[in-house]
C-alpha cells in the first residue's frame, strides 16, 4: 500500500517532517532509523540531512548523493502500522 510523500523538510538535528498524500504527517528521527554507513554516511553531518527533498518521479525521500528512504517504512512508522517487516538499507 504505497502512499506518495508530498512534502519533506528538515526538523532539526536528524529529524525530518513528512506529509503523505492522504494527510498522514509527522516526524521521524533518522538517527534511530538508519546506520550512517555506506550511502547514508554523509548524513552524519546534519548540514547534509538538511539537503533532503522529495524525488519528483518516485515520491520518495532522497538526498543529492542518492540516499533514499522507502515510503512504506516511513508511513508505517508514522501510523504505527508495522504489519510488514521493516528494513532500511
Amino acid at each position: 500500500m504505497l502512499k506518495d510523500i508530498m512534502e519533506v523538510r528538515p526538523a532539526g538535528e536528524y529529524r525530518l517532517y513528512l506529509r503523505f498524500e492522504d494527510g498522514v504527517e509527522g516526524e521521524i528521527d533518522l538517527s534511530k532509523l538508519v546506520e550512517f554507513k555506506g550511502v547514508f554516511e554523509p548524513l552524519r553531518d546534519v548540514r547534509e540531512v538538511s539537503k533532503v527533498q522529495v524525488d519528483a518521479e518516485h515520491r520518495t525521500v532522497t538526498w543529492p548523493n542518492g540516499a533514499d528512504l522507502d515510503p512504506d517504512v516511513i508511513y508505517s512508522l508514522l501510523t504505527g502500522n508495522r504489519s510488514r517487516h521493516l528494513v532500511v538499507r
